[in-house]
Formats: C-alpha cells, structure tokens, sequence
C-alpha cells in the first residue's frame, strides 16, 4: 500500500482497511508501504502472496505486477498486461472501439490547443493515466479548454479530450468474472470529483440504479466484456455513463478499485450480501502468477 503517486493517500487507506479485515480473520498479514526500496522489503518480509492495494503509477498499471511475477509471488487482481492497458485510458479506449464497446468520442490533442474540435462542448480533459479524477477538468468553452489543458498536462504527457456525456455516471464492480449489482453515483456538486469520492456525504450511492431492469442487464453485460476484452482478473470496477437518450457508454476500468469506507465496490458487495471481511477473502483467494504457461497460478 502507499505507493508514490498521486493517489498515495488513497491508497494507504484502502490498505489499512485490508490489513484489519485480514488480522480480523486470522491471517498474518503485514503492511508494506511500497518506496523505491520495494525489492529489499519484499525480500526482508519473505511473504507468500501480495494483496495488492495501490492506486495510479508504480501500482495499478503492470510495474509491481511485474515486479511480483519476477520474485515469483502470487498477487492479487489483475496481470501485467491488463493493468498498464487499463492505466493508460487512450490504449483502453482503442481497444474498445476495436472491440466495439461504446466509449465517448474522445481526440488526443498535440502540444498545441486544438483550434477545432468533432464535437461541441463541455468537453472533458483527462490525463491519460492517472485516477481518482486527478488532473481531470470539465471545460465549457474555448478558454477554459486552455485552462484544462495546462491543468492535465501538470500530470501527464498524454492527455485527451473526451465528449461530455450528460446522463447517470454508473459503475459495475466485478468480481471473478461476475458484475455486482450497479451502482448509481450522484454527487452533490454535479462533478464527481477527488473531493466528492473521498469526502462522506459529498455523494449520494444509489443502489441499485435507478434504471430499467433490460438496461441493467445491458450495463453489467457491457461491463463485463470491456473487463474481458482488456484482460483483467480477480476484482475490478468499470465505470460508464447511460445518456439520457438511454446510449451506454464505457469509460474506463479500474484494475485495482478502491476499499475504502466511501469505496464502491464494497458497497456493491454489501448490497449482495458479501461482508467487506468475505470481500477481502474472496479477492485473497484469487491470487495467483498470471505469466507462468499462460495460465495463472495459485498460491
């Protein structure tokens, strides 16, 4: 846990939720705080399998993953190849409109300001491999574009500009390769945010959405192929929106989904009737090398 990105904090919490719920049920388990001395505490520490609760770079996008596979240590989540797909938002979403999934219109801007632009505003601005929302803006005209572009440039050297999508922001967790049920985001600010995630009370959790029961199961079963087609693993959330014309659309895939109190996919369990402690568990239990003959390898 902790890590060195942008998200460390984050991070640190979902860890030391783990950490408990792991002492709770019996299991030795030790935190580690991931520096760039992470090699010599793995080795100090001679563990069995990682439980893996790191956010952004070095973490969520195939460094550690690869790390782990060279010391030959079960870990869970995701392999090396899905995570850093899944980390870089552009690959994910060139590999979705291989694939067929709906995703918004999106362009990769050059190191200077578009002057024109295939669709019309809000548009919004993303680093391309960051989470949390971190250096992601939402701009309504020209000048703000400027703004929101400088903005996610302090954060990445690949940034895109994607079509607002005005309708319910929506996110599936998945499971060994089952959805949970959907969850509906409402934030009190209209913008879902680094504040409005990680501050109780900011945003409203409605569970299930409230949609149509046909388009629920048209949202998990999108879900689930945009979580197949990038070849994840163990738990993993995917975010989307369904427009008010009733037009899913995938956004990205979280490979290593947060476990914190205001986290979504622990709510999603609850709803289902998975304890955050048999969430843990289960997650444990999927850890395995992923490399090794093709095929992953348990612990």
């Amino acid at each position: 846990m902790g890590g060195t990105s942008h998200e460390r904090e984050i991070s640190l919490k979902t860890g030391n939720a783990i950490l408990n719920a792991l002492q709770e049920m019996g299991y030795k388990a030790v935190g580690i705080e991931v520096s760039f001395d992470i090699v010599k505490r793995l080795l100090d520490e001679k563990i069995d399998v990682a439980f893996i609760a790191l956010h952004g770079r070095w973490g969520e996008d195939g460094t550690v993953q690869g790390l782990l596979e060279l010391l030959r240590i079960p870990y869970t989540g995701s392999g090396v190849l899905a995570s850093a797909l899944a980390m870089n938002k552009i690959k994910t979403k060139e590999i979705f409109l291989y694939h067929g999934i709906p995703t918004p219109e999106f362009v990769i801007p050059g190191e200077e300001e578009p002057q024109e632009l295939p669709f019309p505003p809000p548009w919004v601005v993303k680093p391309a491999s960051e989470g949390s929302t971190i250096g992601v803006s939402i701009a309504y005209d020209k000048e703000a574009l400027g703004e929101a572009l400088h903005r996610a440039r302090q954060y990445d050297r690949q940034i895109l500009i994607e079509r607002f999508i005005l309708g319910k922001e929506l996110t599936v967790g998945i499971l060994k390769g089952e959805p949970f049920p959907i969850v509906e985001i409402v934030p009190k600010s209209g913008f879902y945010d680094y504040r409005a995630k990680y501050t109780p009370g900011m945003t409203e959790y409605i569970i299930p959405a409230r949609i149509e029961e046909h388009k629920q199961q048209e949202v998990q079963r999108w879900s689930l192929k945009a979580y197949d087609v990038l070849g994840c693993s163990g738990c993993a959330r995917v975010d989307l929106f369904l427009s008010n014309a009733g037009e899913i659309y995938i956004t990205e895939v979280n490979t290593l989904p947060g476990m914190t109190e205001t986290s979504l996919v622990p709510k999603a369990a609850a709803y289902k009737g998975i304890s955050f402690p048999q969430l843990v568990q289960i997650i444990l239990e999927e850890a395995s090398l992923k490399i090794e003959g093709g095929q992953g390898e348990k612990r």
